[in-house]
């Protein structure tokens, strides 16, 4: 028994589903982006400066910033963050915030090497971008070289069990009714030509018992 399909897609969402993102929408997941990545570099400056604190508590001096430093780590940081997240899971931190995916012309997940060198091409010209406003699929100079897209997509893409719940295949309640067996007689008859019943599941099919062959 099937329950009523229940979708995981908000109900004011369900037009734009699968289509391609606009730069509103893209340039606010980008934004979220940057912020995990700066979240990420203040702590591993906070980490270095205390173990540098542990290492000589008499001597410390809080250090001071390398730009140079911080931007070439903050870049190296954006490229694996972003490579990794399209890779892995078709989408980064804020993508999912704004319910956008990473796919390629075919609508699947990006391979290792496309979403490297789409991260670095993102991260190295972010003014790509802006080629949405122009292009009438809304794709960014990274999908035209890279042939990718991005499209609204708020389902998590979940495991074989759980996408049968999201097509409305849910599973079945356990209670009485799902727990009860259904049986019907079978007639068989042993040596002695004497009729008897037994009851089996339905959907099994149980093999003969030797001694009554």
């Amino acid at each position: 028994m099937t329950g009523p399909e229940i979708s995981p897609v908000p109900r004011e969402a369900r037009p734009y589903q699968g289509h391609s993102a606009g730069l509103v929408t893209r340039l606010v997941a980008n934004t979220i982006d940057a912020l995990v990545v700066a979240a990420m570099v203040g702590a591993i400056y906070l980490g270095l400066v205390a173990f540098t604190f542990l290492l000589d508590p008499r001597t410390f001096v809080w250090p001071s910033g390398h730009f140079l430093l911080g931007l070439t780590t903050a870049l190296f940081l954006a490229t694996v963050y972003l490579a990794l997240g399209w890779w892995l899971l078709g989408r980064s931190y804020g993508d999912h915030v704004m319910g956008l995916r990473v796919v390629d012309r075919r609508g699947r997940r990006l391979g290792p090497l496309r979403a490297l060198l789409r991260a670095a091409f993102c991260v190295f010209f972010p003014i790509g971008l802006f080629w949405c406003l122009v292009s009438p699929e809304r794709r960014s100079i990274q999908d035209v070289v890279l042939w990718t897209r991005v499209v609204y997509d708020w389902i998590a893409r979940p495991g074989a069990s759980q996408r049968k719940t999201l097509l409305g295949e849910a599973p079945m309640a356990l209670g009485p009714a799902a727990t009860s067996e259904t049986r019907e007689p079978v007639p068989e008859h042993d040596g002695d030509t004497r009729t008897r019943s037994r009851y089996r599941r339905e959907d099994l099919e149980e093999s003969p018992d030797p001694a009554e062959q």
